[in-house]
């Protein structure tokens, strides 16, 4: 009998351990997280999220030809293209991913539309993944509107295209060239018979960046295709194909919008003080007229508030519009001055603004700024 009761005793110390350790192996996969599953859609102008932030939509509209996307944890790739279209006219679709509001589908917990004066940055990051065999742009749409509305079709797009292939052009026709965000690009303008597009395209293919939304803002209101009261509605970043497209993909998707971040104020009365600074001058030149984008970059450890920034606009120029400051008087020697939503620069932030002139004789830039009376560094 006590031998039966030993092995009776050691039976339940097995069972035990087996219980004990099957528990635990049940709390390390309740713990673990969960695996993304892809999710593929087919439906014409199906959606999904991902991130739980953004929408991923297949928007198929210029074929019947099926389309399927495959939505990934980060971003999507085109799993099915089928059809074609003449290159001489519109694309096919634009399977993308946004954030903000398209035909009344929002993406979740978006602080779009929002208006442009409000708006202090816009960071976005895009990667994307090419094929061959397909004729496609690979395009960053940004879109406008007077009013802040969630559906249908905006008044001015915003085109970026970063790779085209197949000898496919943007709406409208080439109007000249400009450095924006750091990058050169060829302009294009025209009217798709529904909105304005301004279309800055790429002079090579570009596989991944990161910029801000807003520096290609500022170009559409510096031509008068938006203004400081309209609304950014969405940013979008996707494809356009004309013929096949399976395999292209956004590999990676970011995107904010920082409403009101600045600190309240005006542009005079500046308790800045001196500040250590650098300064970017970049410029869209044509005939007899001009438009400048100026970054102001605090490089010192403390805020500057009220900020003015001095320079001397070369003979000849006169300034006939400005956005997010005032800049005055309109020739000759200058100051800008920042706005209520934009009077303060943090220790490392910078501050942007813009206007537009006219000139005689030779174009020339600015050669020397000073910020709250301290020369900045030109980069």
């Amino acid at each position: 009998m006590q031998q039966l009761k030993h092995r009776g005793g050691r039976a339940h110390a097995l069972l035990g351990t087996l219980l004990t350790s099957l528990v635990t192996l049940a709390a390390l996969l309740a713990a673990a997280p969960a695996s993304h599953a892809d999710t593929t859609i087919c439906e014409q102008f199906g959606t999904t999220t991902i991130q739980g932030r953004y929408v991923v939509q297949n928007n198929r509209w210029g074929t019947s030809a099926t389309q399927c996307v495959t939505a990934t944890g980060s971003g999507f790739r085109i799993a099915q293209a089928d059809g074609s279209v003449p290159t001489n006219g519109a694309p096919k679709s634009y399977p993308s991913v946004y954030n903000g509001c398209h035909y009344t589908n929002c993406s979740p917990g978006t602080n779009l539309p929002a208006r442009l004066s409000s708006i202090s940055s816009a960071p976005t990051g895009i990667s994307y993944s090419y094929v061959s065999g397909a004729v496609y742009d690979a395009a960053y749409d940004i879109w406008l509107d007077p009013t802040p509305r969630t559906d249908g079709v905006n008044r001015t797009e915003i085109m970026i295209w970063f790779n085209h292939v197949g000898g496919v052009q943007p709406v409208g026709s080439q109007t000249g060239s400009a450095t924006v965000a750091g990058r050169p690009w060829q302009v294009w303008s025209g009217n798709n018979g529904s909105n304005d597009v301004l279309s800055f395209v790429a002079p090579s293919a570009i596989g991944s960046w990161n910029f801000d939304v807003m520096d290609f803002v500022r170009q559409a209101v510096s031509r008068q295709l938006a203004q400081d009261d309209w609304y950014l509605t969405s940013v979008q970043a996707g494809f356009e194909p004309w013929q096949n497209g399976a395999g292209l993909a956004v590999t990676s998707f970011s995107s904010t919008v920082d409403v009101g971040g600045s600190t309240p104020g005006g542009p005079g009365g500046g308790t800045g003080g001196s500040a250590a600074c650098r300064t970017h001058y970049g410029t869209n030149v044509w005939q007899g007229g001009f438009t400048a984008d100026v970054t102001v970059t605090n490089t010192g450890a403390s805020p500057v508030d009220g900020w003015k920034l001095a320079f001397t606009l070369p003979a000849g120029q006169r300034i006939t519009s400005s956005w997010s400051a005032d800049v005055s008087p309109s020739s000759g020697a200058v100051t800008a001055g920042g706005m209520a939503y934009n009077a303060s620069i943090a220790p490392g932030g910078q501050v942007s603004f813009g206007f537009q002139g006219t000139y005689d004789g030779a174009f020339a830039a600015p050669t020397g700024f000073t910020l709250n009376g301290t020369s900045c560094t030109v980069a």
